[in-house]
């Protein structure tokens, strides 16, 4: 596995890591999360490897290796987005997949809707709630990582603080980072034609209904496998509906 940085849109110097070779996949990985934690750790990367497909996994902007100056400029709407189309242009790919865990698959969308023509695309974690209005999650994180984060919610609040330890985050640029994503429209997605699948754990309602979402989508259709939204990416039945989608 190699690991890289590349000067995005505004000269931030962000991390990914890639591995295998072949055609290439991009990996969003999800809030509080990095490329490691999301799709290194849980064998997703080296599945798609090993299956003839070079994986490109990010660190999100304010995310594991890919913290930037703490200024709201470099925080301005949508830079999720702009920032994987930064490395699309500097890798040069002109044919690839793209594939999103929630706050990932959220920022998929938005490339989708900016112009972005994945050959296919996965949308891991999401429903029709978290691309529609995602200022519900956005609130809700807001809280969890506000100063009564204890008292609002005490275990979600411990599993937040050891997801940024072991991910080496900055809890202040998570936050700016998700408060960047603006809603997706219905008819914006009803305008989608990339072949899509939407994949949640069975137990995963966390961002509203996969099934619904795919609905809202032109060519679309949503799938479950064992799991809840923290858990689904490590079962291995989610790497394999990944690789039979884009097979």
């Amino acid at each position: 596995m190699e690991i890289a940085t590349f000067a995005s849109f505004d000269g931030a110097r962000l991390s990914y890591r890639s591995l295998g070779a072949g055609r290439p996949v991009l990996l969003l990985h999800g809030f509080l999360a990095n490329a490691e934690l999301n799709w290194m750790a849980p064998g997703i990367g080296a599945a798609l490897a090993d299956a003839g497909f070079l994986a490109i996994a990010p660190d999100m902007r304010g995310h594991g290796a890919s913290i930037v100056e703490n200024d709201p400029a470099r925080f301005p709407q949508d830079v999720l987005a702009n920032d994987v189309l930064a490395l699309i242009a500097h890798l040069g790919l002109r044919a690839f997949d793209l594939v999103g865990y929630s706050m990932g698959a959220r920022a998929a969308v938005r490339m989708l809707v900016r112009g972005a023509r994945p050959r296919r695309c996965v949308l891991g974690g999401m429903g029709d709630a978290g691309v529609t209005s995602p200022e519900r999650r956005i609130a809700y994180f807001e809280r969890l990582l506000g100063p009564d984060s204890e008292s609002a919610d005490p275990k979600a609040a411990a599993r937040v603080a050891q997801l940024l330890a072991w991910t080496g985050g900055d809890r202040a640029q998570v936050l700016r980072a998700l408060a960047t994503q603006p809603a997706t429209t219905p008819e914006e997605l009803g305008r989608l034609t990339t072949p899509i699948l939407v994949l949640c754990g069975v137990d995963d309602s966390d961002n509203g209904s996969a099934e619904a979402l795919a609905a809202m989508l032109a060519n679309a259709r949503a799938e479950r496998t064992p799991g809840d939204h923290a858990t689904a990416v490590m079962a291995p039945e989610f790497a394999a509906a990944i690789l039979a989608f884009l097979r």
